[in-house]
């Protein structure tokens, strides 16, 4: 993209701006809308590629003697400001574009070669324009093709202005734009680019570093740098024109004063139906929301609640409190089928708030909701929007381990704003802050129908390869998968490779000829399906991989983890399958078995934390007495 570029003299000193639309500058400045009084305006530029005009607007400093400035020495100062940045950055222009064209532009007087100002008579219109798209930007931020793609839905009288509206509302400070990337590290920044493997622009979007660059048409660079990690969501390269709100939303708190507790009462709490874990679990997120965020950016705070707990029940008070004031809150879950799981529940928990489902296909991208359920990956659209935002899974792929996705988090959230996370394995370094007493947090360490975890047994056998290879099972796990299947408990198998399910579902079906087996992992077209009939009890054994180690519930099952001391079961991933058994109140002891050839410290571990989190949930009181089931 190639946009125009100026600097003005008002009473606060110089400004360099960019421009969309120099018409509208024009207007602004020279017509009196700004109700600035302008000394000198000098255009520098009418055609710049996007990156080099948004570096220079960004790390324009006032330098001595500007006042006394004319148009050669303007010139002067373009050419040495595009060499520094176009070596530092690695861009290389193509012949016949830009070349001495700002120097040019700057040897104009501030008057001659100025643009038409916009035609007065289409002023109102561009007013208008400029305030729909701003409140339309709202808490987002969005490439231009996204841009024009809402305007085109929403307001399609406006599509074909957008550009002028876009730079009016920047001009209002409604909006900021500026170039996709980052551009080069200034001068002062500079020794800390030297020697860093990442000296590559970063995405504003997404916060990962562009290494790819290519010729491109649009801004006539030959290394025009673009990121390969969100391309799926449109391509941010160097000269992509983002959009991004100016105006951040603010809770409205009526006259109590910033900080106070302004929580649900008792009733409030009630009123959802929560467990005694439950609420005390709800109730200290509710004092942490009563608290200002303590500077650097947004609060944060972590909800460990063990698999089954009812994560989600825990969450409506949150929900409650912040929506109720007016302000705006974001549910967001790695997995898209999570998202369409949870979206009926909310909007039947809050029938008066108006809702958005967001996931990649959704037909609600644009539309402006207080309350909004997304996936990870929805949340790069957003900026400085919610007031509250919950990552539910937060050790889940693809969340964790996703810097871009965590800044995509981050990005959403005001700088007053509040983060919630929801784990029943949350990542070890936030359960080190939490215990070092630098994360706020509560623990639910029972589930809702105060039972204790059931607590895997250790199973010595041979690894599923060599059975498979025997085509026969050691006679303690077989004896054992019988003790489930008498019991009438419906049994997860969970194996580490896909390519051992059907072997091993084929070596079952002779062993069990008896019940229905199938297998499933995250190739198999079927998936849904089967899991269905697995839940409708039709399927009573059902081979898998770690798809289905989280977000399926399963009344009555019993849950058997073959090689078990395999290096892609980690601690978390054993908790969350043996989180499978035990979570109906009709049968909360269930069964798990952690089975191999060797311990492993993962095993160990996974067991010592579900023991912890028996004796804690003991120690307070949460648990049915000893004389129940």
């Amino acid at each position: 993209m190639k946009v125009g570029l100026y600097v003005c003299r008002v009473r606060e000193g110089w400004k360099m701006i960019l421009s969309l639309d120099l018409r509208v500058d024009a207007a602004w400045w020279l017509e009196g809308v700004s109700g600035q009084q302008v000394f000198r305006w000098l255009l520098l530029g009418r055609e710049m590629p996007l990156s080099q005009a948004s570096w220079m607007a960004e790390n324009f400093e006032m330098e001595r003697g500007m006042d006394q400035w004319e148009g050669e020495h303007w010139q002067v100062y373009m050419q040495r400001k595009l060499e520094w940045v176009e070596k530092a950055s690695g861009e290389q222009e193509a012949s016949g574009m830009m070349g001495g064209n700002a120097g040019r532009a700057a040897g104009r007087s501030e008057v001659g070669g100025m643009p038409e100002p916009y035609p007065a008579g289409e002023w109102a219109q561009l007013e208008r324009g400029a305030a729909l798209l701003a409140e339309r930007l709202r808490g987002r931020q969005l490439l231009a093709a996204e841009a024009e793609a809402l305007l085109a839905d929403m307001a399609p009288q406006h599509a074909s202005v957008w550009r002028a509206a876009a730079q009016l509302a920047h001009l209002r400070g409604r909006l900021s734009i500026t170039a996709a990337l980052e551009g080069p590290a200034t001068r002062r920044e500079r020794l800390a680019w030297l020697g860093r493997a990442q000296s590559a622009p970063r995405c504003r979007r997404c916060g990962s570093y562009a290494g790819q660059r290519v010729p491109c048409a649009a801004c006539g660079l030959a290394a025009c740098a673009y990121c390969e990690a969100c391309l799926a969501l449109g391509r941010s390269r160097t000269c992509a024109l983002l959009l991004r709100s100016a105006a951040p939303w603010a809770v409205p708190r009526g006259d109590a004063p910033r900080g106070t507790a302004v929580a649900p009462t008792e009733g409030g709490l009630a009123r959802w139906g929560l467990s005694p874990a439950q609420s005390a679990a709800a109730a200290a997120a509710l004092a942490f929301l009563a608290r200002p965020s303590a500077g650097g950016g947004p609060g944060r705070f972590l909800l460990w609640a063990v698999t089954g707990a009812g994560k989600t029940e825990m969450i409506f008070p949150l929900l409650q409190n912040i929506l109720e004031r007016g302000g705006h809150a974001l549910v967001a879950t790695p997995r898209r089928d999570v998202v369409l799981e949870l979206a009926p529940r909310l909007a039947k928990a809050f029938p008066d708030i108006s809702l958005a489902t967001l996931y990649g296909g959704s037909t609600e991208r644009w539309k402006d909701a207080q309350l909004t359920l997304a996936t990870t990956h929805q949340l790069m659209r957003f900026y400085q929007a919610f007031d509250l935002v919950i990552i539910d899974e937060l050790d889940a792929f693809p969340y964790h381990n996703d810097p871009m996705l965590a800044h995509a988090a981050a990005s959403s959230c005001k700088p007053d704003g509040h983060f919630v996370y929801l784990s029943a394995t949350p990542p070890s370094r936030l359960q080190r802050e939490a215990a070092r007493g630098r994360l706020d947090h509560a623990r639910v360490p029972v589930r809702f129908h105060r039972y204790p975890l059931p607590v895997p047994r250790l199973l010595k056998m041979p690894t599923v390869a060599e059975c498979i290879r025997k085509r026969e099972l050691p006679a303690a796990l077989k004896k054992s998968i019988q003790t489930s299947l008498q019991r009438e408990a419906q049994v997860f198998v969970f194996v580490t490779r896909i390519a051992q399910i059907e072997a091993f579902v084929t070596l079952m079906r002779r062993l069990f000829p008896q019940i229905h087996i199938e297998g499933t992992s995250s190739q198999d077209p079927d998936r849904a399906s089967k899991v269905i009939a697995f839940r409708e009890r039709s399927i009573r054994l059902l081979v898998t991989t770690t798809i289905l180690e989280r977000g399926v519930t399963i009344p009555r099952s019993d849950v058997f983890i073959l090689d078990a001391d395999n290096g892609l079961f980690d601690e978390a991933s054993l908790v969350q399958m043996a989180g499978r058994a035990g979570r109906s109140m009709d049968d909360p002891a269930g069964r798990v078995v952690f089975a191999s050839s060797r311990r492993t410290r993962s095993q160990v571990k996974a067991v010592a934390q579900i023991h912890k989190m028996n004796t804690i949930a003991r120690r307070k009181g949460y648990l049915h007495p000893p004389s129940h089931p």
